[in-house]
């Protein structure tokens, strides 16, 4: 830059730059890029992130703060808790960007918000076993079919399911986990069925003891979820399906603090009192079953699931 405070950009002369000419300073400089689809999503962030700085007429102590939030963001993931995810799930954004690029036709079975606490490899268990054994909580038996649109059933589908305790808890959440719980990868039969056995998990609080807690505490929001069971059904032919099912009349179905409720993916959890389960084996207390058929949509030619 020399005395008369002008510098040389994409072989413009241009005055020093100030809060109305910035934006277009930034997208030019970013504009070199051989990556299309890179350099229209950066000019679009650009644009609305000057944007809303200008529109609310960000301090600089707020974006101080703004930087600071971020920061402890990433410093307090780990390989079990995704607060970025988080973050992302209790703004919105999460299921805006499943919506958009989820639409399925009407009868299919509705994406929702994947959650933080799926982990990778979980344990591969067969057909009709309890996934929490040993974990204290009120049995239950979850069963149903894997169909496609057209009502075909689909073969060995894999399901991937993973849940809270009855305390609320997931399994990564506990100190000194020697074993996956409440977590495993089935597989459906070769007429599309599948049916194993838990326990009744129960509404919880996301972990609010990090800067999302925070910000949900500055903005009166609880850190609440509902009850539900998540699943991830996989197919060849067939768009992956990432889900919840959610308890009928179970509480914080309206105030979901992730967005992620749907009204078609809320099931009616049975209560049973003692007696034969659908194992044949009998029940000294009371216990819940759960029948719930997926609908999956066939995948588009040419585009992975």
């Amino acid at each position: 830059m020399n005395s008369m405070g002008i510098f040389l950009l994409k072989g413009k002369f241009m005055k020093n730059l100030d809060e109305r000419t910035i934006t277009q300073a930034v997208i030019e400089r970013n504009s070199t890029s051989s990556n299309e689809r890179l350099v229209d999503i950066m000019h679009s962030l650009v644009k609305h992130l000057h944007s809303f700085a200008r529109e609310v007429h960000l301090t600089e102590e707020e974006w101080e703060m703004g930087i600071k939030f971020l920061t402890e963001v990433g410093q307090i993931c780990s390989p079990t808790r995704q607060e970025f995810i988080l973050l992302s799930d209790t703004l919105g954004l999460s299921t805006l960007v499943i919506a958009q690029n989820h639409k399925k036709p009407l009868g299919c079975t509705e994406a929702t918000v994947f959650g933080p606490f799926h982990v990778q490899n979980a344990p591969q268990l067969e057909l009709g076993t309890n996934i929490s054994e040993g974990v204290k909580g009120t049995p239950w038996f979850v069963s149903g079919n894997i169909r496609g649109i057209d009502g075909e059933p689909i073969p060995n589908a894999e399901i991937e399911v993973w849940q809270a305790d009855d305390d609320g808890y997931y399994d990564v959440q506990k100190e000194n986990l020697q074993a996956y719980q409440g977590r495993a990868v089935l597989k459906a039969d070769n007429q599309g069925h599948y049916y194993f056995q838990t326990i009744v998990p129960e509404a919880y609080p996301i972990p609010h003891d990090g800067p999302v807690g925070k910000m949900l505490e500055a903005l009166n929001r609880h850190p609440w979820r509902p009850a539900h069971l998540h699943f991830m059904i996989t197919a060849p032919n067939y768009e992956r399906l990432v889900t919840h099912i959610f308890k009928e009349g179970g509480e914080y179905l309206d105030s979901d603090a992730v967005f992620g409720v749907r009204s078609s993916l809320i099931a009616n959890w049975l209560r049973h009192e003692e007696g034969l389960d659908p194992n044949g084996n009998f029940q000294d207390t009371p216990f819940y079953t759960l029948n719930f058929d997926f609908i999956l949509n066939k995948q588009k030619i040419g585009v992975e699931s």
